[in-house]
């Protein structure tokens, strides 16, 4: 399956949240009730939506994001990290009270629980998103777009990017119900397994079970249905077939951030032409170095850098 942009259109958009990330790490989560201490703390930039901007504009793509941030003390703490991953930032609206927070807890096992507030991110508009989607139709040809943002504005981003000539590409997380109208508007849905499960409900353990559960996307009018599998690979369903994706494995540190790692760097590898099984390879590849550093954006690697692993895999 090859969805080739049209010429002149290379570029992505995303639109979805975007956070000030305060991340801890300790050895393990507390239980109810109970006070540990910690081994480290960060506060960087985070959000569904910032971190498929970073990497998708780390990977090499003309990269544009549509959000909400607050004029609090974490403005320029969003506005700098976008800025330096080389994202244009011209349809980023300033709103007034507090940006976006995600509260997240990682244990010594790499594994992580977040909570996230979405404040500044619930003033995202169906104005705003027209304007943005309109000015950018000319250039782009990928959009992307995640489940942090207002339920109620997904069916409106999706309409229009389809309407649009662009190819949608919906990051199902975290998972929730959508309208039955959306799925048409999809060009290419990646949940990971709990989300597939979630949406589908089919239980997704292994290889076989995510291809059910790509059908049942692709019998709502998806186009194309990944399913990330961690160690398992991606399945990448199709009207064609199903394909298994084989893992890249590497040792896990935080697996924060290594979906959009995955999202930022497939929607970059589509908006340039590439196949959709080597726009899943790449993003495997960018999703394993991801979870090899901690923290969201500073673990986001370079396109130089995914290049460089994948060469040494082969």
């Amino acid at each position: 399956m090859t969805l080739s942009p049209p010429e002149g259109r290379t570029g992505v958009v995303i639109v979805g949240s975007v956070t000030a990330d305060v991340t801890t790490f300790s050895r393990r989560l507390p239980a109810r009730g109970e006070t540990i201490l910690g081994d480290q703390f960060t506060l960087m930039l985070g959000g569904k939506g910032a971190n498929q901007a970073v990497a998708a504009g780390r990977a090499g793509a003309r990269t544009s994001f549509v959000g909400c941030v607050g004029d609090d003390l974490f403005h320029d703490l969003v506005v700098n990290g976008l800025t330096d991953a080389g994202v244009d930032l011209t349809h980023l609206r300033t709103v007034k009270g507090p940006t976006g927070v995600a509260h997240i807890r990682v244990d010594a096992s790499a594994q992580n629980d977040i909570v996230m507030v979405p404040l500044a991110n619930a003033e995202l508009n169906t104005g705003q998103i027209d304007a943005a989607l309109d000015a950018l139709a000319a250039t782009s040809s990928v959009l992307l777009t995640q489940l942090e943002t207002p339920s109620a504005l997904t069916a409106h981003i999706t309409a229009r990017g389809r309407e649009l000539g662009f190819t949608v590409i919906l990051d199902p997380a975290p998972a929730a119900p959508l309208p039955a109208e959306v799925w048409g508007n999809i060009d290419i849905v990646t949940p990971n397994e709990t989300e597939a499960s979630v949406l589908s409900g089919i239980e997704v353990t292994d290889a076989e079970t995510a291809e059910q559960a790509g059908r049942w996307f692709l019998d709502h009018g998806v186009g194309a249905a990944v399913i990330t599998l961690a160690a398992q690979g991606s399945c990448v369903v199709t009207a064609d077939g199903a394909t298994l994706v084989p893992p890249l494995p590497v040792e896990a540190i935080d697996t924060t951030a290594a979906g959009d790692a995955y999202a930022g760097y497939l929607g970059a590898a589509l908006a340039n032409g590439a196949s959709l099984p080597d726009a899943v390879r790449l993003a495997t590849a960018a999703g394993a170095l991801t979870v090899t550093k901690q923290g969201a954006s500073p673990s986001l690697p370079l396109r130089a850098d995914v290049d460089a692993f994948l060469a040494s895999r082969v």
